[in-house]
């Protein structure tokens, strides 16, 4: 299936709906918790990347560029927030609602790379665990290689592949997971396993396919 290119206009981004309801992903995830986590955290990053494209046209219009680090480094931060947490809610379905394995193409890449469901698992789990801080984990195509790749980002502004398309994303900064979770992190990686959505893991794998970014063009 064919998505088009949605060109959004300057400070125009948009808090996107849940694709379920707050209370979905219950026991794994609270309605709370997840209420918090979109109507406030995810909110404050459009709000933050809205605000921010707008002084760099203003920036712009009176050629005065004397903010221009700071507001290079805030469009990246809540640009990075807003794209990061847009992918993580459609990372995660309800039980009853998902797939309960991986899709053919998303398994014959983990295996093809990884070796087996098993391993790619046990990496992604022990990667996410360890992030330093606050941070993500991320399952990722990397055009650029043709096949897929596990990236940890510790600031999402920072530390992250060029190129890499994101195909499964996983929170984790203490406000995905602290209210249900308190400090243990990976009571919080091991059950995220029961949510994830592998149909659309699966659609991500099949736009990321047609993308091309050879190194050298001749």
């Amino acid at each position: 299936m064919q998505y088009p290119y949605l060109t959004v206009p300057l400070g125009q981004h948009r808090l996107p709906k849940l694709p379920y309801a707050y209370n979905a992903l219950e026991p794994v995830i609270s309605g709370r918790l997840l209420e918090i986590h979109h109507s406030q955290h995810h909110k404050s990053y459009v709000e933050g990347l809205n605000k921010a494209e707008v002084k760099l046209v203003e920036a712009r219009q009176r050629r005065d560029y004397s903010l221009i680090k700071h507001w290079e480094r805030e469009i990246a931060f809540h640009g990075s927030g807003h794209i990061l947490h847009s992918i993580y809610w459609t990372s995660m379905s309800p039980m009853r609602n998902r797939w309960e394995t991986p899709g053919a193409q998303i398994h014959k890449y983990i295996a093809n790379y990884f070796g087996s469901f098993i391993a790619f698992q046990e990496q992604f789990s022990e990667a996410a665990i360890n992030v330093e801080g606050s941070g993500w984990t991320l399952l990722v195509w990397q055009p650029a290689w043709g096949r897929l790749e596990i990236l940890t980002i510790e600031k999402h502004q920072n530390l992250f592949q060029a190129g890499s398309i994101p195909i499964l994303v996983m929170d984790l900064w203490e406000h995905a997971y602290y209210l249900d979770y308190l400090s243990k992190r990976k009571d919080y990686v091991r059950s995220w396993w029961q949510i994830v959505n592998w149909a659309m893991a699966e659609k991500r794998i099949n736009l990321a396919l047609s993308v091309q970014m050879p190194l050298i063009i001749t």
